[in-house]
């Protein structure tokens, strides 16, 4: 038998999964971005929200609603403390300053891509969310094999998904055109340099491939 990533999805033993989509990091008015003036915003996320707005959310509304209609399970994660302090959360992101209160507005799911009311959505306080959440538990316990990710930022916890959910047995696909971080350049670096773990088709083709 030849072991191979290029293996088309098996609806029923697939989930997709959503990294970071959130109010805090997808919307202008987010709080990681509350203390730029408008040129310093423009000049460091003018391009990423331009894209976001006019490309990316788009082909995530797709894959959202194709997976949906297949059956595939659609599940989330963001970026949100335990606490309202953030005591809980890593010691890098102590250090960045990343705090997500509990609760708050900045760690939901866009309006975009709202989840559906029996759809699941995992908090996380780690770049991982396969370190500070029991994904991979509730996974097994779904029957999934095959994760389909998408999410922000392409090169920071998308590339820590993907590389643990290989490293636990999961068979992954990362939608290229369905990921995004900062500059064309960190985002293509990032997909070469992470497509030795893992199957990357476009929407179009993972919307083809499920029917749609």
């Amino acid at each position: 038998m030849t072991l191979t990533r290029d293996v088309p999805l098996v609806p029923d033993q697939s989930a997709l999964l959503f990294v970071d989509v959130q109010n805090f990091c997808a919307r202008r008015d987010g709080a990681e971005f509350k203390d730029l003036a408008g040129p310093e915003f423009e000049e460091k996320y003018g391009w990423f929200f331009e894209q976001l707005e006019s490309r990316v959310v788009p082909n995530m509304q797709r894959l959202q609603a194709a997976c949906r209609k297949a059956g595939v399970e659609v599940m989330y994660t963001t970026i949100e403390s335990l606490t309202r302090d953030g005591r809980d959360r890593s010691l890098d992101y102590k250090i960045t300053g990343f705090n997500v209160p509990k609760g708050s507005w900045d760690g939901k799911v866009i309006d975009a891509l709202a989840p559906g009311e029996d759809e699941i959505v995992l908090p996380k306080s780690s770049s991982s969310v396969f370190v500070s959440t029991h994904i991979d538990y509730i996974l097994r316990n779904l029957g999934v094999r095959q994760l389909v990710i998408s999410g922000l930022v392409t090169d920071q916890c998308v590339e820590s998904a993907i590389r643990d959910a290989c490293d636990l047995g999961y068979l992954v696909t990362q939608v290229s055109d369905a990921c995004l971080t900062y500059t064309q350049a960190r985002h293509d670096h990032s997909l070469s340099t992470i497509k030795g773990y893992c199957r990357q088709i476009t929407t179009d083709a993972l919307v083809a491939e499920l029917g749609g």
